[in-house]
């Protein structure tokens, strides 16, 4: 028996008295652990990649696999970095592993930083919504391996807004690490079924295809609501806040505050000169956002914590504000066009449309883009 598979069965033993109804792509190590052995292993990770309790690098060292690098996605290896921040080269101290970052100036693995891998594998938890930045991490890493003949292993996570799909399709372009691909805001994928239409639908530089291997989830569909056990980034706390980002992202690119800089972000929305605002707050710099939009002011506004998270998709609280703040030229700022992904939701809501009329003119391109995401399904959908 080989040094890995004499790992894995003392895993398997010690964890059969604990049986799962849903096992994620890290859990499943017989399906992974062939692909790994006498390989130099490269690994796209950050706090979420966890097997049970224990993190991804130190279950697959403990089985004999040589892991000789982590790559670090925004908010870093351990998920402790603050939005935007700049994730530096370091040493992990408990395993001496070299950590290599890939957001900052650099969000492609370069040909000198997989030198010494055969094999990369993407292991991190996503929130199924465009503008998160680790499916543009993923992105680049499959092109990246690509362009050096390395294969990539991508073990499936829950989409936790997985059940259904809303929002605009990008623009051709508007491109940016917020906006990759032409999906909608609220995609419905998991990242092992995203990075399947990447893939097969060309869209890594020059049309270059991964060999990619997704390690599917057992147990999952569509349907399904998921509660993450871990914080997949600093201001992404609760399932709440999970709910509630594809819709309040948004206000990312106006003159509005979602809350960066309190202990509930992406869970309370509002604004100084917001008068009907009935909860208010103050920005202070904290552990996920050292420089939060309207720092120091009183913001008035309204608290969504109490709300039922539902999983819906919705420009109603957007609307609201922009009626009552519209009259300020800057209420949109250029970011709003590259996290919309369109030019011109913007330019709708300013014309006065209603919700239902947006909406509308998001059906034909949902329409395309739903029969394109059954092609790549892997789980039973939600309809």
């Amino acid at each position: 028996m080989t040094r890995l598979l004499h790992g894995l069965f003392i895993l398997l033993f010690c964890a059969c008295a604990q049986p799962q109804t849903l096992k994620v792509g890290a859990d499943r190590m017989s399906q992974y652990l062939p692909l790994l052995e006498g390989k130099r292993v490269g690994l796209i990770v950050n706090q979420t990649s966890r097997v049970d309790e224990t993190h991804l690098v130190d279950t697959l060292r403990k089985v004999g696999v040589e892991v000789v690098k982590v790559f670090a996605p925004e908010h870093g290896f351990r998920g402790e970095a603050p939005d935007g921040a700049t994730i530096d080269n370091t040493t992990d101290a408990p395993t001496g592993l070299p950590i290599v970052s890939i957001y900052g100036k650099n969000k492609k693995p370069t040909k000198d930083m997989l030198a010494n891998v055969d094999v990369l594998v993407f292991d991190i938890q996503d929130v199924g919504v465009r503008f998160y930045t680790f499916i543009s991490t993923m992105h680049y890493a499959m092109e990246a391996a690509a362009e050096q003949n390395i294969p990539i292993i991508v073990l499936d996570r829950p989409n936790p807004n997985g059940m259904y799909v809303a929002g605009p399709i990008k623009d051709e372009h508007v491109n940016s690490f917020v906006g990759m691909h032409p999906i909608p805001i609220v995609h419905g994928l998991t990242v092992g079924e995203l990075a399947k239409m990447i893939n097969g639908e060309g869209w890594l530089k020059n049309g270059i295809r991964a060999d990619l291997t997704v390690i599917a989830v057992d147990g999952y569909d569509h349907k399904q609501t998921y509660d993450l056990p871990i914080a997949p980034s600093p201001n992404l706390p609760t399932g709440n806040a999970i709910a509630l980002y594809p819709s309040l992202a948004l206000f990312e690119g106006t003159i509005v505050s979602v809350g960066r800089g309190t202990d509930f972000p992406f869970e309370v929305i509002g604004h100084p000169s917001y008068a009907a605002g009935q909860f208010t707050f103050k920005p202070q710099p904290n552990t996920g956002s050292q420089y939060p939009p309207l720092q120091g002011e009183l913001c008035r506004g309204d608290d969504l914590r109490s709300k039922d998270p539902k999983r819906t998709f919705t420009l109603r609280h957007l609307i609201i504000y922009y009626k009552a703040l519209g009259e300020q030229s800057d209420f949109f700022k250029p970011y709003f066009t590259l996290l919309a992904g369109t030019e011109t939701l913007a330019d709708q809501i300013k014309q006065g449309m209603s919700e239902e009329e947006i909406a509308k003119s998001w059906a034909p391109g949902l329409a395309i883009y739903r029969k394109l995401r059954e092609k790549y399904l892997l789980y039973p959908d939600f309809n």
